[in-house]
């Protein structure tokens, strides 16, 4: 069985399932290595404007395998897990970089990912959808950072450093500290997802939002999320506004927005090139 599944959705939207539902789509070599290389095709085709991250089955991601652990590509040393410490320090740190630099690459990925969220998304499971630009999630969803919970920090694979921007200190530091479940309903009272929908209409909200974005210039989004990524960060005011004015003349120069202009004044759709 491929461990990750992409689909077309047309409109230029990729659909990327995370395949493992028999472990609850916990995070193998397979896993994560098929994230990367979906991640990777859909950035270099011209045609992909929006990536859907979501589970089959009933989980979006349990976190780490605990029982078949990770062999990151062109390492030796065999499959490491939590059970025999990850195989020790410098072995450890291999199998926690190639877990932890899969949220980077999400995070800094030129097209926006939206996390449709069906059941568990614990630890990294919570991580890769901590690190998508827009969660949706089904009823069945709930969220945990599971690691504190298997005598580990709180704080793994970019974690600690997404929740406080989305959920602020002292919820974030509840979640870190408690381990507990956060269920859908709370999740979107708090903002830590944009909203909650019934679990048949997950995929289909997803969809919704992915087209509204696809529908957008290519080169306007990609500098969207560029300027709104790197300001999450700790930047003045004045940094910012420097990176917004940058971008945004940018986008002046470029085809698609001299269409988008004469489109909105000729009161039709625009017909995007990614010029």
């Amino acid at each position: 069985m491929t461990a990750v599944v992409t689909e077309d959705l047309g409109d230029g939207i990729l659909l990327v399932r995370m395949n493992r539902p028999d472990h609850l789509n916990a995070m193998n070599t397979a896993l994560l290595s098929g994230l990367y290389d979906a991640l990777a095709a859909a950035e270099k085709d011209p045609a992909v404007r929006v990536a859907i991250l979501t589970g089959e089955g009933r989980a979006f991601c349990a976190g780490l395998d605990l029982r078949e652990g990770v062999n990151p590509p062109g390492t030796d040393g065999g499959p490491a897990g939590l059970t025999d410490g990850l195989g020790g320090p410098q072995r450890g740190m291999q199998v926690q970089q190639f877990i932890a630099d899969l949220m980077i690459r999400i995070h800094r990925l030129k097209l926006p990912v939206i996390a449709a969220v069906n059941g568990a998304a614990s630890g990294g499971g919570l991580a890769l959808a901590l690190a998508s630009d827009i969660r949706i999630a089904g009823q069945s969803a709930k969220f945990n950072v599971a690691f504190v919970k298997i005598g580990l920090s709180g704080c793994d694979v970019g974690v600690s450093w997404f929740l406080p921007r989305i959920l602020g200190a002292s919820l974030s530091q509840e979640m870190l500290l408690t381990g507990r479940f956060m269920l859908a309903d709370e999740a979107a009272r708090t903002g830590l997802v944009s909203r909650t929908v019934p679990d048949d209409q997950l995929l289909d909200s997803a969809i919704e939002t992915a087209r509204l974005i696809a529908g957008n210039s290519p080169f306007g989004v990609w500098m969207t999320k560029e300027v709104s990524t790197a300001n999450m960060g700790p930047v003045s005011l004045e940094t910012a506004i420097d990176l917004e004015n940058r971008t945004q003349i940018l986008t002046t120069h470029t085809k698609d927005q001299k269409e988008a202009v004469r489109a909105f004044l000729e009161k039709r759709a625009p017909v995007f090139k990614n010029q």
